[in-house]
Protein backbone atom coordinates (compact mmCIF):
# COMPACT_ATOMS: atom_id res chain seq x y z
CA UNK A 1 0.00 0.00 0.00
CA UNK A 2 1.21 3.61 -0.81
CA UNK A 3 1.63 5.67 2.16
CA UNK A 4 -0.11 9.35 1.65
CA UNK A 5 2.66 11.48 1.36
CA UNK A 6 2.82 14.80 3.86
CA UNK A 7 5.36 17.58 3.17
CA UNK A 8 5.74 20.23 6.24
CA UNK A 9 8.09 23.13 6.36
CA UNK A 10 8.87 25.80 8.93
CA UNK A 11 10.10 29.38 7.91
CA UNK A 12 13.88 30.12 7.25
CA UNK A 13 15.73 32.04 10.38
CA UNK A 14 17.79 34.82 9.48
CA UNK A 15 21.11 34.03 11.38
CA UNK A 16 22.17 37.85 11.67
CA UNK A 17 22.48 35.96 15.93
CA UNK A 18 21.71 33.37 18.36
CA UNK A 19 18.09 31.70 17.74
CA UNK A 20 15.70 33.04 20.37
CA UNK A 21 12.41 30.64 22.16
CA UNK A 22 9.97 32.08 19.27
CA UNK A 23 12.37 30.04 16.61
CA UNK A 24 12.36 26.76 19.33
CA UNK A 25 8.43 27.28 19.23
CA UNK A 26 7.94 27.53 15.71
CA UNK A 27 10.52 24.64 15.19
CA UNK A 28 8.56 22.13 18.20
CA UNK A 29 5.16 23.19 16.46
CA UNK A 30 6.21 21.72 12.98
CA UNK A 31 7.54 18.55 14.12
CA UNK A 32 4.75 17.97 16.37
CA UNK A 33 2.79 18.56 13.20
CA UNK A 34 5.40 15.45 11.27
CA UNK A 35 5.56 13.60 14.51
CA UNK A 36 1.48 13.08 13.79
CA UNK A 37 1.39 12.07 10.49
CA UNK A 38 4.28 9.74 11.03
CA UNK A 39 2.11 8.32 13.83
CA UNK A 40 -0.50 8.36 11.99
CA UNK A 41 0.90 6.05 8.74
CA UNK A 42 1.96 8.86 6.01
CA UNK A 43 4.92 9.18 4.11
CA UNK A 44 6.59 12.68 5.88
CA UNK A 45 9.08 15.32 4.87
CA UNK A 46 9.89 18.31 7.12
CA UNK A 47 12.16 20.70 6.05
CA UNK A 48 13.44 23.67 8.26
CA UNK A 49 16.66 25.76 7.85
CA UNK A 50 18.54 29.47 7.89
CA UNK A 51 18.02 32.36 5.75
CA UNK A 52 21.64 33.01 4.52
CA UNK A 53 21.36 35.26 2.03
CA UNK A 54 19.69 38.41 3.76
CA UNK A 55 21.17 41.89 4.14
CA UNK A 56 21.00 41.86 8.11
CA UNK A 57 23.20 38.79 8.06
CA UNK A 58 25.66 40.94 6.08
CA UNK A 59 25.22 43.86 8.62
CA UNK A 60 25.77 41.85 11.75
CA UNK A 61 29.11 40.56 10.28
CA UNK A 62 30.51 43.57 9.57
CA UNK A 63 29.34 44.74 13.19
CA UNK A 64 31.26 41.65 14.26
CA UNK A 65 34.09 42.54 12.36
CA UNK A 66 34.14 39.41 10.62
CA UNK A 67 33.82 37.29 6.97
CA UNK A 68 30.27 37.53 6.23
CA UNK A 69 30.76 33.56 5.18
CA UNK A 70 32.66 32.77 8.36
CA UNK A 71 30.04 35.07 10.61
CA UNK A 72 26.68 32.79 8.46
CA UNK A 73 28.64 29.47 9.22
CA UNK A 74 28.93 30.18 12.79
CA UNK A 75 25.54 31.07 13.13
CA UNK A 76 23.93 28.53 11.86
CA UNK A 77 25.66 26.05 13.81
CA UNK A 78 23.46 27.78 16.52
CA UNK A 79 20.64 26.60 14.80
CA UNK A 80 21.80 23.50 13.76
CA UNK A 81 22.25 22.69 17.70
CA UNK A 82 19.03 24.16 18.49
CA UNK A 83 17.24 21.50 16.42
CA UNK A 84 19.60 18.52 17.93
CA UNK A 85 18.78 19.38 21.43
CA UNK A 86 15.13 20.09 20.74
CA UNK A 87 14.75 16.20 19.33
CA UNK A 88 13.29 18.17 15.87
CA UNK A 89 13.03 14.92 13.32
CA UNK A 90 13.71 16.87 9.98
CA UNK A 91 14.88 15.46 7.00
CA UNK A 92 16.34 18.25 5.38
CA UNK A 93 18.27 21.29 6.93
CA UNK A 94 18.59 24.13 4.40
CA UNK A 95 21.04 26.66 3.65
CA UNK A 96 20.31 28.91 1.95
CA UNK A 97 23.77 29.81 0.56
CA UNK A 98 24.07 26.29 -0.95
CA UNK A 99 24.89 26.64 -4.63
CA UNK A 100 21.90 24.02 -5.71
CA UNK A 101 19.77 26.64 -3.60
CA UNK A 102 20.84 29.18 -6.01
CA UNK A 103 20.05 27.47 -9.10
CA UNK A 104 16.92 26.68 -8.24
CA UNK A 105 16.30 30.14 -7.63
CA UNK A 106 17.10 31.31 -10.66
CA UNK A 107 15.12 28.63 -12.90
CA UNK A 108 11.96 29.72 -11.04
CA UNK A 109 13.24 33.42 -11.53
CA UNK A 110 13.65 33.04 -15.24
CA UNK A 111 9.84 30.99 -15.59
CA UNK A 112 8.51 34.32 -14.15
CA UNK A 113 10.60 36.68 -16.43
CA UNK A 114 9.71 34.31 -19.18
CA UNK A 115 5.79 34.70 -18.38
CA UNK A 116 6.55 38.53 -18.92
CA UNK A 117 5.92 38.96 -15.27
CA UNK A 118 9.00 41.05 -14.79
CA UNK A 119 10.36 44.11 -15.75
CA UNK A 120 12.98 46.83 -15.26
CA UNK A 121 11.70 50.32 -13.58
CA UNK A 122 12.63 53.10 -10.70
CA UNK A 123 11.40 52.58 -7.10
CA UNK A 124 11.63 54.96 -3.90
CA UNK A 125 10.46 54.31 -0.84
CA UNK A 126 11.45 53.52 2.83
CA UNK A 127 12.96 50.29 3.63
CA UNK A 128 13.14 48.39 6.38
CA UNK A 129 16.25 46.17 6.75
CA UNK A 130 14.59 44.27 9.91
CA UNK A 131 11.37 43.05 7.54
CA UNK A 132 13.95 42.87 4.07
CA UNK A 133 10.90 44.89 3.04
CA UNK A 134 9.79 48.30 1.24
CA UNK A 135 7.44 50.36 3.57
CA UNK A 136 4.36 52.57 2.29
CA UNK A 137 3.56 55.19 4.98
CA UNK A 138 0.51 53.80 5.95
CA UNK A 139 2.45 50.49 7.32
CA UNK A 140 4.32 52.72 9.51
CA UNK A 141 3.33 53.62 12.78
CA UNK A 142 4.50 57.51 14.10
CA UNK A 143 7.03 56.79 11.19
CA UNK A 144 8.49 53.64 12.36
CA UNK A 145 8.22 50.16 11.16
CA UNK A 146 5.90 48.42 14.20
CA UNK A 147 7.83 44.97 13.59
CA UNK A 148 10.94 46.32 14.62
CA UNK A 149 10.27 49.87 16.06
CA UNK A 150 12.43 51.44 14.10
CA UNK A 151 12.45 54.06 11.28
CA UNK A 152 13.20 52.61 7.87
CA UNK A 153 15.90 54.42 5.49
CA UNK A 154 14.42 55.93 2.51
CA UNK A 155 15.94 54.35 -0.90
CA UNK A 156 15.94 55.43 -4.53
CA UNK A 157 16.86 52.77 -7.06
CA UNK A 158 16.75 51.22 -10.57
CA UNK A 159 14.98 48.28 -10.04
CA UNK A 160 12.91 44.88 -11.80
CA UNK A 161 9.41 44.75 -10.57
CA UNK A 162 7.27 41.72 -10.47
CA UNK A 163 3.61 41.94 -11.82
CA UNK A 164 1.69 41.54 -8.01
CA UNK A 165 -1.36 43.09 -8.92
CA UNK A 166 -1.96 41.21 -11.61
CA UNK A 167 -2.43 38.67 -9.74
CA UNK A 168 -5.35 39.99 -6.77
CA UNK A 169 -8.16 38.75 -8.00
CA UNK A 170 -6.86 35.07 -7.94
CA UNK A 171 -4.99 35.75 -4.60
CA UNK A 172 -8.62 36.59 -3.57
CA UNK A 173 -9.94 33.09 -4.40
CA UNK A 174 -6.78 31.52 -2.94
CA UNK A 175 -6.41 33.35 0.77
CA UNK A 176 -9.95 32.27 1.71
CA UNK A 177 -8.89 28.39 1.70
CA UNK A 178 -5.36 28.99 2.04
CA UNK A 179 -4.89 30.73 5.18
CA UNK A 180 -5.14 29.72 9.21
CA UNK A 181 -6.84 31.37 11.73
CA UNK A 182 -9.77 33.41 10.57
CA UNK A 183 -8.30 36.37 11.58
CA UNK A 184 -5.03 36.18 9.99
CA UNK A 185 -6.83 35.35 6.74
CA UNK A 186 -8.92 38.42 7.13
CA UNK A 187 -6.49 40.63 7.86
CA UNK A 188 -4.59 39.91 4.56
CA UNK A 189 -8.19 39.77 2.33
CA UNK A 190 -8.75 43.77 3.85
CA UNK A 191 -5.61 44.65 2.43
CA UNK A 192 -5.37 42.59 -0.58
CA UNK A 193 -8.73 44.38 -1.12
CA UNK A 194 -7.30 48.02 -0.82
CA UNK A 195 -4.99 46.89 -3.58
CA UNK A 196 -2.13 45.70 -4.92
CA UNK A 197 1.21 47.27 -6.20
CA UNK A 198 3.80 45.43 -7.77
CA UNK A 199 7.01 44.14 -6.09
CA UNK A 200 10.60 45.21 -6.28
CA UNK A 201 12.16 41.72 -6.49
CA UNK A 202 15.81 42.90 -7.11
CA UNK A 203 18.37 44.98 -5.01
CA UNK A 204 21.41 47.04 -6.34
CA UNK A 205 24.81 47.89 -5.07
CA UNK A 206 25.10 44.66 -2.83
CA UNK A 207 27.61 41.48 -2.74
CA UNK A 208 25.58 38.89 -1.27
CA UNK A 209 22.86 37.04 -2.24
CA UNK A 210 22.17 35.59 -5.77
CA UNK A 211 22.86 36.88 -8.75
CA UNK A 212 19.94 38.42 -11.08
CA UNK A 213 19.14 36.06 -14.14
CA UNK A 214 21.02 37.85 -17.34
CA UNK A 215 22.20 41.49 -15.00
CA UNK A 216 24.64 41.02 -12.91
CA UNK A 217 23.97 44.53 -11.40
CA UNK A 218 21.71 43.08 -9.64
CA UNK A 219 20.96 40.67 -6.82
CA UNK A 220 17.50 38.85 -6.65
CA UNK A 221 15.35 40.28 -3.49
CA UNK A 222 15.99 38.18 0.05
CA UNK A 223 12.33 37.08 0.21
CA UNK A 224 11.54 35.48 -3.28
CA UNK A 225 15.07 33.57 -2.91
CA UNK A 226 13.99 32.74 0.93
CA UNK A 227 10.48 31.37 -0.09
CA UNK A 228 11.92 29.51 -3.08
CA UNK A 229 13.30 27.44 -0.43
CA UNK A 230 10.39 25.42 0.14
CA UNK A 231 10.99 23.90 -3.18
CA UNK A 232 14.68 24.08 -3.77
CA UNK A 233 14.69 22.02 -0.20
CA UNK A 234 13.06 18.65 -1.44
CA UNK A 235 16.11 18.77 -4.31
CA UNK A 236 15.11 15.00 -6.30
CA UNK A 237 12.09 14.42 -4.61
CA UNK A 238 9.95 17.68 -5.58
CA UNK A 239 7.95 15.47 -7.92
CA UNK A 240 7.44 13.61 -5.06
CA UNK A 241 6.35 15.66 -2.04
CA UNK A 242 5.53 19.34 -3.89
CA UNK A 243 2.95 20.98 -3.20
CA UNK A 244 3.53 21.63 0.46
CA UNK A 245 0.50 20.41 3.25
CA UNK A 246 1.12 23.10 5.47
CA UNK A 247 3.54 25.88 5.77
CA UNK A 248 4.26 26.89 9.34
CA UNK A 249 4.89 30.72 10.12
CA UNK A 250 4.90 33.26 12.72
CA UNK A 251 2.50 35.80 11.86
CA UNK A 252 4.89 38.78 11.01
CA UNK A 253 5.70 37.17 7.67
CA UNK A 254 2.09 36.44 6.90
CA UNK A 255 2.32 38.33 4.06
CA UNK A 256 5.28 37.18 2.47
CA UNK A 257 3.74 33.90 2.76
CA UNK A 258 -0.02 34.53 1.80
CA UNK A 259 0.36 36.93 -0.93
CA UNK A 260 3.85 36.81 -2.53
CA UNK A 261 4.89 33.25 -2.24
CA UNK A 262 1.56 31.83 -3.94
CA UNK A 263 1.68 35.01 -6.73
CA UNK A 264 5.17 34.03 -7.36
CA UNK A 265 4.15 30.05 -7.64
CA UNK A 266 0.95 30.93 -9.90
CA UNK A 267 3.66 33.19 -12.59
CA UNK A 268 5.72 30.19 -12.43
CA UNK A 269 3.49 27.70 -13.08
CA UNK A 270 3.74 25.74 -10.01
CA UNK A 271 0.81 24.08 -8.01
CA UNK A 272 -0.28 26.12 -4.78
CA UNK A 273 0.77 24.39 -1.50
CA UNK A 274 -2.52 23.73 0.89
CA UNK A 275 -2.54 25.41 4.33
CA UNK A 276 -0.72 28.74 5.60
CA UNK A 277 -0.26 28.14 9.12
CA UNK A 278 0.02 31.22 11.01
CA UNK A 279 0.97 31.33 14.51
CA UNK A 280 1.25 33.86 17.53
CA UNK A 281 4.70 35.29 18.57
CA UNK A 282 5.71 34.32 22.43
CA UNK A 283 5.60 37.25 24.80
CA UNK A 284 8.04 38.11 27.67
CA UNK A 285 5.51 40.38 30.35
CA UNK A 286 3.39 41.33 27.06
CA UNK A 287 6.39 41.91 24.65
CA UNK A 288 7.21 40.02 21.74
CA UNK A 289 10.40 38.30 22.27
CA UNK A 290 12.64 38.74 19.43
CA UNK A 291 16.20 39.78 18.33
CA UNK A 292 15.70 42.90 17.53
CA UNK A 293 13.78 43.92 20.80
CA UNK A 294 16.38 42.52 22.72
CA UNK A 295 14.26 40.55 25.21
CA UNK A 296 15.34 37.11 24.29
CA UNK A 297 14.91 33.66 25.92
CA UNK A 298 17.94 31.94 25.01
CA UNK A 299 16.48 28.30 24.54
CA UNK A 300 19.90 26.66 24.06
CA UNK A 301 20.24 28.02 27.54
CA UNK A 302 17.25 26.33 28.75
CA UNK A 303 17.88 23.17 26.91
CA UNK A 304 21.29 23.35 28.66
CA UNK A 305 19.35 23.24 31.93
CA UNK A 306 16.32 21.49 31.55
CA UNK A 307 15.16 17.97 30.19
CA UNK A 308 13.82 18.82 26.05
CA UNK A 309 10.59 17.06 26.65
CA UNK A 310 10.33 19.60 29.65
CA UNK A 311 10.70 22.57 27.63
CA UNK A 312 9.01 21.05 23.81
CA UNK A 313 5.77 21.06 26.47
CA UNK A 314 6.08 24.21 27.65
CA UNK A 315 6.45 25.63 24.66
CA UNK A 316 3.47 23.71 23.26
CA UNK A 317 0.82 24.51 25.73
CA UNK A 318 1.34 28.41 24.73
CA UNK A 319 -1.71 28.92 22.31
CA UNK A 320 -0.73 28.49 18.57
CA UNK A 321 -2.89 31.32 17.19
CA UNK A 322 -2.75 34.24 19.70
CA UNK A 323 0.51 35.55 21.64
CA UNK A 324 1.23 33.70 24.42
CA UNK A 325 3.50 34.93 27.89
CA UNK A 326 6.71 32.76 27.73
CA UNK A 327 9.18 32.40 30.72
CA UNK A 328 11.39 30.52 32.66
CA UNK A 329 9.33 30.63 35.26
CA UNK A 330 6.56 29.14 33.10
CA UNK A 331 8.24 25.97 31.96
CA UNK A 332 9.63 25.47 35.74
CA UNK A 333 5.39 25.58 36.72
CA UNK A 334 4.27 23.03 33.60
CA UNK A 335 7.25 20.66 34.28
CA UNK A 336 6.49 20.29 38.31
CA UNK A 337 2.39 20.97 37.94
CA UNK A 338 2.05 18.88 34.74
CA UNK A 339 4.21 16.56 33.50
CA UNK A 340 5.88 15.58 37.27
CA UNK A 341 2.87 15.88 39.46
CA UNK A 342 0.49 14.00 37.07
CA UNK A 343 2.21 11.84 33.97
CA UNK A 344 5.21 11.08 35.90
CA UNK A 345 3.47 10.36 39.33
CA UNK A 346 0.94 8.01 37.75
CA UNK A 347 3.64 6.18 35.65
CA UNK A 348 5.54 6.02 38.59
CA UNK A 349 3.33 4.18 40.85
CA UNK A 350 1.35 2.52 38.19
CA UNK A 351 4.65 0.64 37.19
CA UNK A 352 5.85 0.10 41.00
CA UNK A 353 2.62 -1.55 41.98
CA UNK A 354 2.62 -3.97 38.56
CA UNK A 355 6.10 -4.91 39.02
CA UNK A 356 5.11 -6.17 42.36
CA UNK A 357 1.87 -7.11 41.94
CA UNK A 358 1.47 -8.44 38.44
CA UNK A 359 -1.37 -7.84 35.57
CA UNK A 360 -3.96 -9.49 34.12
CA UNK A 361 -6.08 -8.94 30.97
CA UNK A 362 -9.65 -7.41 31.53
CA UNK A 363 -11.64 -4.88 29.47
CA UNK A 364 -10.56 -1.23 30.22
CA UNK A 365 -13.49 0.79 31.36
CA UNK A 366 -10.74 3.42 32.25
CA UNK A 367 -10.01 4.57 28.44
CA UNK A 368 -13.75 5.41 28.05
CA UNK A 369 -12.87 8.47 30.05
CA UNK A 370 -10.06 9.31 26.82
CA UNK A 371 -11.91 11.88 24.36
CA UNK A 372 -9.88 10.64 21.86
CA UNK A 373 -12.19 12.13 18.81
CA UNK A 374 -11.89 15.91 20.75
CA UNK A 375 -8.13 15.68 21.04
CA UNK A 376 -7.92 13.76 17.08
CA UNK A 377 -10.04 17.15 16.18
CA UNK A 378 -7.55 19.43 17.83
CA UNK A 379 -4.65 18.02 16.75
CA UNK A 380 -5.62 17.88 12.88
CA UNK A 381 -6.73 21.87 13.82
CA UNK A 382 -3.61 22.44 15.03
CA UNK A 383 -4.94 23.42 18.69
CA UNK A 384 -1.96 21.68 20.30
CA UNK A 385 -2.73 23.53 23.75
CA UNK A 386 -6.07 22.37 23.87
CA UNK A 387 -5.23 18.76 22.62
CA UNK A 388 -2.81 18.58 25.30
CA UNK A 389 -4.91 19.78 28.02
CA UNK A 390 -7.55 16.84 26.90
CA UNK A 391 -4.53 14.66 27.20
CA UNK A 392 -3.97 15.46 31.13
CA UNK A 393 -7.43 15.78 31.85
CA UNK A 394 -7.58 11.51 31.17
CA UNK A 395 -3.97 11.32 33.09
CA UNK A 396 -5.91 13.33 36.18
CA UNK A 397 -8.86 10.94 35.58
CA UNK A 398 -6.06 7.69 35.84
CA UNK A 399 -5.03 9.63 38.89
CA UNK A 400 -8.33 9.46 40.61
CA UNK A 401 -8.74 5.70 39.43
CA UNK A 402 -5.71 5.30 41.30
CA UNK A 403 -6.53 6.45 44.42
CA UNK A 404 -10.22 5.22 44.44
CA UNK A 405 -9.52 1.86 43.61
CA UNK A 406 -6.34 1.36 45.89
CA UNK A 407 -4.59 -1.18 44.18
CA UNK A 408 -1.70 -0.74 46.93
CA UNK A 409 -4.41 -1.91 49.38
CA UNK A 410 -6.12 -4.87 47.17
CA UNK A 411 -3.40 -6.01 44.64
CA UNK A 412 -5.98 -5.93 42.77
CA UNK A 413 -4.03 -7.18 38.84
CA UNK A 414 -7.12 -6.28 36.52
CA UNK A 415 -7.04 -2.67 37.63
CA UNK A 416 -3.27 -2.00 37.07
CA UNK A 417 -4.00 -3.53 33.84
CA UNK A 418 -6.50 -0.84 33.23
CA UNK A 419 -4.55 1.34 34.34
CA UNK A 420 -1.14 0.15 32.27
CA UNK A 421 -3.54 0.23 28.93
CA UNK A 422 -4.21 3.69 29.85
CA UNK A 423 -1.06 4.56 29.89
CA UNK A 424 -0.17 3.43 26.74
CA UNK A 425 -2.80 5.17 24.75
CA UNK A 426 -1.29 8.16 26.87
CA UNK A 427 1.72 7.74 25.88
CA UNK A 428 1.09 7.24 22.06
CA UNK A 429 -0.97 10.26 22.01
CA UNK A 430 1.63 12.69 23.94
CA UNK A 431 4.65 10.98 21.28
CA UNK A 432 4.75 13.97 18.97
CA UNK A 433 5.24 16.28 21.63
CA UNK A 434 7.20 14.51 23.94
CA UNK A 435 9.00 11.73 21.96
CA UNK A 436 11.82 10.75 24.15
CA UNK A 437 9.31 10.60 27.50
CA UNK A 438 6.73 8.50 25.10
CA UNK A 439 9.53 6.39 23.73
CA UNK A 440 10.66 5.76 27.84
CA UNK A 441 6.85 4.83 28.54
CA UNK A 442 6.76 1.98 25.74
CA UNK A 443 9.84 0.63 26.89
CA UNK A 444 9.24 0.09 30.21
CA UNK A 445 5.27 -0.88 29.60
CA UNK A 446 6.22 -3.33 26.48
CA UNK A 447 4.28 -1.66 23.89
CA UNK A 448 5.32 0.08 20.35
CA UNK A 449 4.76 3.48 19.38
CA UNK A 450 1.85 3.70 16.87
CA UNK A 451 -1.43 4.99 16.70
CA UNK A 452 -3.39 1.96 15.78
CA UNK A 453 -2.05 0.32 19.26
CA UNK A 454 -4.09 3.26 20.59
CA UNK A 455 -7.15 0.44 20.35
CA UNK A 456 -5.47 -2.69 20.80
CA UNK A 457 -5.31 -4.16 23.83
CA UNK A 458 -1.98 -4.19 26.24
CA UNK A 459 -0.26 -7.45 26.18
CA UNK A 460 0.45 -8.76 29.16
CA UNK A 461 4.35 -8.49 30.10
CA UNK A 462 6.98 -8.06 33.27
CA UNK A 463 6.31 -4.60 33.88
CA UNK A 464 10.01 -3.51 35.91
CA UNK A 465 9.89 0.47 37.17
CA UNK A 466 11.91 2.71 35.31
CA UNK A 467 13.83 5.94 36.32
CA UNK A 468 11.50 9.04 37.45
CA UNK A 469 10.36 10.66 34.12
CA UNK A 470 10.33 14.17 35.18
CA UNK A 471 12.25 16.04 38.03
CA UNK A 472 11.09 18.79 40.13
CA UNK A 473 12.76 21.71 38.92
Amino acid sequence: MIKKKFYVTTAIDYVNAKPHCGHAFEKTLADAIARWNRLNGKDVFFLTGVDENAQKNVQAAEKAGINVKEFVDKNTGFFLDLCKKLNISYDDFIRTSAKDHAVIVQKIVKKIIEKGDIYLGKYEGYYCTGCEEYKTEKDLVDGKCPEHNKEPEFRKEEAYFFKLSKYQDKLLKIIPKYVIPEQRKNEIIKRVEEGLTDLCVSRRNVEWGIDFPNDKNFKIYVWVDALINYISGLKNKEKKYWPADVHVIGKGINWFHSVIWPALLLSAGYELPKTLLVHGYLNLGGKKISKSLGNVIDPLGLLGKYDSDSVRYSLLKCSVFEDSDYSEEILISRNNNELANKLGNLVSRVEALAEKYGIEKTENKLISKLKLKEIEKYVNNYEFDKALNEIFAFIDECNLYVQDKKPWETHDKKVLYELADSIKATAILLYPFMPSTSGKIAEQFGFKIDYKEISKPLKVSKIKKGEILFKKM
